[in-house]
């Protein structure tokens, strides 16, 4: 997805990171710590994009996945952190061992203890 902002700023975002860094909670959790990491998103789409108002996105996810609500300053944020963002998830997905793709090894998130 390209995305050109106002202030001339301008990115280019997968949908595996938008779907991957997505404000839902069921991604995000109800808490600090509580992420949940998305495994097996290296060919998801996005079917949908619905205007939220003035001030957001919301994506259908070709997984099915659209619950969450992307505000223009969530993707500009997204935007300038791009890189960062991708390193992480990419060590957490190794980490964890588990893969970008569909139907790789069985693999099963729990939520990080306190």
């Amino acid at each position: 997805m390209e995305l050109v902002f106002s202030d001339g700023s301008q990115f280019e975002l997968s949908y595996e990171l938008l779907r991957v860094y997505s404000t839902s909670a069921e991604v995000q959790g109800h808490g600090p710590g509580q992420e949940v990491l998305q495994v097996g998103q290296r060919a998801v789409d996005i079917v949908t994009l619905e205007p939220v108002g003035n001030y957001a996105v919301q994506p259908t996810f070709s997984d099915g996945h659209s619950t969450g609500i992307y505000s223009w300053e969530h993707l500009f944020w997204l935007g300038t952190n791009r890189d960062e963002l991708w390193r992480q998830y990419l060590e957490r997905l190794e980490a964890a061992g588990a893969s970008r793709d569909a139907g790789a090894a069985p693999f099963e998130q729990r939520p990080k203890s306190k």
